[in-house]
């Protein structure tokens, strides 16, 4: 049903309101309400700017800062009411202004566009939130540091296809996803250095005849630079694919680490347990300790990556500059970072909260044979013998301890030499998973005085 009179702040050109599904498709304030803190600080610089290019007097910008003092409040206070008449936050502020001070408000959208104005206040909330993002990232890697350095000398086993290959360090494992996440830090950082340049002044598309300073707004709102061409400042939503992208990857990291605590947690690993603060139990089973945090977290990777591929399929056949379309671009931003940093709590709480049974580690590493590479490597490190017989050997050796019942450091020398007669004694030097472990001295290898030294070299620079 269409309504007599169009009341809406654009709707001079209209002589009748919009539909009630019009209306409901077009509105937006239920998710971009959210960028009421950036609209208001988007106007001040713009009303500031231009006030000091004389373009409005300065009473009407004192009148213009003093409202959006008055609305920044009500804001904070909830006190605001928000309508979906008003269709977003840009035309609310601009609605409220109005009633505050009357005719003046209606100077302060001189020579800028809601096209510019939305996509300022988008640039200036990703930023923002990149930032926190960051420091929950700096937080995790604490506690991943935290844990690893009193267990850079635990052996677990080191896995491929989910299958025992080589003992490792525990502390080396968690050092694994500090590495992780600092490439996921930079890939914030570099969303953040790409997205720095200021929308505002490119008005609807074209730019604007007015005088304007768009170095003035550009650094009032803490931009390097203005964009440069006011086509791409309305249309570019890459800034956002990025934040999603790195939003995209992180929470992969972090869904990693997710499973492997959902199976280490599992009576057939047993290697860590989770608190109560972490695990719930079942309505039917009391036994059960469920790693439910870890789970959501392992899920939530996906519902990530589908808010980076929803806003790609948005953005895909666009012509320049500005669609309706784009107004989509804000709520799979919104959804993605909570989702993120939810995240990101959860997993520093689990990993602060782990508690590790080194003993069935210990066990594990040392089963399946996971030192049968270290006894390839002796025989060409000791006999010049060439890798590709000496895995030939080895395997034969490992068939004899299975026949056994064995693991490789405890069968005899004499059932070895049966099969690679130029073993000797030195051979059992290398068969132990510590002595494997400890045998991985190369440069990012898991050998504890390694994994100490990163440890050291981590702590120093997360301080």
């Amino acid at each position: 049903m269409t309504k007599d009179k169009n009341t809406a702040l654009w709707g001079g050109r209209f002589e009748s309101a919009p539909d009630d599904v019009m209306q409901a498709i077009n509105a937006s304030i239920g998710v971009d309400q959210r960028l009421a803190a950036e609209d208001i600080a988007g106007s001040r610089a713009h009303a500031a700017m231009l006030a000091a290019t004389g373009i409005i007097s300065a009473e009407d910008e004192k009148a213009i800062q003093q409202g959006l003092d008055v609305i920044a409040d009500e804001i904070a206070r909830g006190a605001f009411a928000f309508s979906d008449a008003l269709e977003d936050i840009h035309m609310h502020i601009e609605a409220r202004l109005g009633e505050l001070i009357g005719e003046a408000a209606g100077r302060l959208h001189t020579a800028r566009s809601r096209n510019d104005q939305v996509v300022t206040d988008l640039r200036l909330w990703v930023r923002g939130a990149i930032d926190g993002l960051q420091e929950q990232i700096r937080a995790f890697q604490r506690a991943l540091v935290a844990l690893a350095e009193p267990h850079a000398g635990t052996i677990m086993p080191g896995f491929t296809h989910l299958q025992s290959a080589q003992p490792v360090s525990f502390g080396h494992h968690l050092l694994a996803y500090v590495q992780m996440m600092e490439r996921d830090y930079g890939r914030f950082g570099d969303a953040r250095a790409r997205l720095n340049e200021c929308p505002l002044g490119a008005a609807a598309l074209a730019g604007t005849a007015y005088p304007i300073d768009r170095e003035m707004t550009a650094q009032a709102l803490g931009f390097d630079r203005p964009m440069a061409n006011s086509l791409d400042a309305v249309s570019a939503r890459d800034f956002a694919l990025e934040f999603l992208s790195a939003a995209s990857i992180c929470a992969v990291h972090l869904s990693r680490l997710a499973e492997e605590i959902v199976l280490w947690t599992s009576a057939g690993f047993a290697f860590v347990a989770l608190s109560d603060a972490f695990s719930t139990g079942s309505s039917i089973m009391p036994q059960k300790r469920n790693p439910d945090a870890a789970e959501l977290v392992r899920a939530k990777s996906g519902r990530i990556a589908g808010d980076l591929q929803a806003l790609l399929m948005v953005m895909k056949g666009l012509p320049l500059a500005y669609s309706k379309d784009m107004q989509e671009d804000k709520e799979p931003v919104f959804d993605a970072h909570d989702a993120l940093r939810l995240c990101l709590a959860a997993m520093t709480g689990m990993i602060a909260d782990l508690q590790v049974n080194t003993g069935a580690m210990a066990a594990a590493a040392g089963a399946n044979h996971a030192t049968a590479t270290d006894l390839a490597d002796w025989l060409v490190r000791e006999t010049g013998m060439a890798f590709r017989r000496a895995h030939h050997l080895t395997g034969q050796i490992v068939r004899l301890a299975e026949q056994q019942g064995k693991t490789l450091d405890a069968l005899s020398l004499e059932d070895m030499q049966r099969l690679a007669p130029m073993l000797d004694e030195r051979v059992f030097s290398v068969l132990s998973p510590a002595a494997s472990m400890a045998s991985r001295s190369s440069y990012g290898g898991t050998a504890p005085h390694n994994v100490k030294a990163q440890i050291a070299k981590w702590k120093d620079a997360l301080k």
